[in-house]
């Protein structure tokens, strides 16, 4: 019988890159000595086996963020504990009536820590040492403010409004999206069609059908917040002026801040939303399968016994082997 084995099935992806790369690229090229890197074009893929067929199918969704809760923090010092909760409540309760003009807008305080200050006195003695004491010299109290907020523009509100009372640490900002199960379902469905269109590609290259092989599958999600996508970055350009050994170089200041770094969708079958304007919540899936052929049995030769009586009859014998 005429074998035919499955060595590869490789999906290619074309990818179009415009001309326009931004600085990260002039540092990298920098940390590299100019030295020009072509990408990778190796293709991670398994040896065929004998008996099994591994399929997997990866989807991705940038899903926008429909709510967003921004954290920002608050220290206050004074002499006494009256003293120190007033001040506090001004600056929170001026912030707050502001904020609440904002339509959507929700707040909530978190209590973080009280704790009471101290300083050394110094006290002098005629035959020893100095001997230096702490004292209660004031309270320190820290709060959170949190507000909830549904447009992204009305953060640059908040910063106004906050700022005008004293309130510059933004901790950190949340996003939150009230359709992910809608987006779940949505993934696995799309990789369930993707999943039997590269099983029928399968039998088509060996020319088999799988109708009655074993299947095994599992599958999983992962959700990528923006909070956790952001790097840091460092834009500048060294001087490649020739410099003696003997000559003081004074390098100056270099501005380092942080930029989004989603994940990128080109190791997928499949994207959810592919353009990606501002900061997404990401959803990954995928769903891994492993096909095990039937082992088909050799057909062994039969032999059949005649048995021819004296009157000229034939009669077949049946004799188990």
């Amino acid at each position: 019988m005429k074998k035919l084995s499955l060595f590869s099935f490789i999906a290619l992806s074309s990818f179009t890159f415009g001309q326009a790369s931004g600085n990260i690229n002039y540092q990298n090229q920098s940390n590299n000595q100019y030295q020009f890197r072509y990408p990778d074009a190796n293709i991670n893929v398994n040896s065929p086996s004998s008996n099994n067929i591994f399929i997997n199918i990866k989807g991705l969704a940038n899903i926008k963020a429909d709510q967003y809760v921004a954290i920002f923090s608050l220290t206050q010092v004074a002499e006494t504990a009256e003293e120190v909760n007033e001040m506090m409540d001004k600056r929170l309760n001026s912030s707050i009536s502001q904020i609440k003009l904002l339509k959507g807008s929700e707040t909530f305080i978190d209590m973080i820590s009280f704790v009471p200050v101290y300083n050394y006195d110094v006290e002098k003695k005629v035959f020893s040492k100095k001997t230096y004491n702490e004292v209660p010299k004031g309270f320190e109290l820290k709060k959170n403010l949190h507000v909830k907020f549904s447009d992204p523009a009305q953060l640059n509100q908040l910063i106004t409004i906050l700022s005008k009372n004293e309130i510059y640490d933004l901790v950190r900002v949340d996003y939150f999206a009230s359709n992910l199960e809608n987006i779940k379902k949505e993934l696995m469905n799309k990789a369930k069609i993707a999943l039997q269109e590269k099983t029928k590609n399968y039998e088509f290259m060996i020319g088999e059908t799988f109708t009655n092989s074993t299947r095994s599958l599992s599958d999983g999600y992962k959700i990528v917040l923006p909070s956790e996508m952001y790097k840091s970055y460092e834009a500048y350009n060294s001087s490649s002026l020739s410099l003696t050994k003997s000559a003081n170089v004074n390098q100056a200041n270099k501005s380092t801040t942080m930029f989004y770094q989603p994940i990128l969708d080109k190791e997928f079958d499949f994207v959810i939303n592919p353009t990606i304007l501002e900061p997404v919540i990401q959803i990954m899936y995928e769903v891994k399968m492993i096909i095990t052929k039937e082992k088909k049995q050799e057909v062994k030769d039969q032999k059949s016994y005649i048995l021819i009586t004296p009157n000229g009859d034939m009669r077949d014998l049946n004799i188990a082997k």
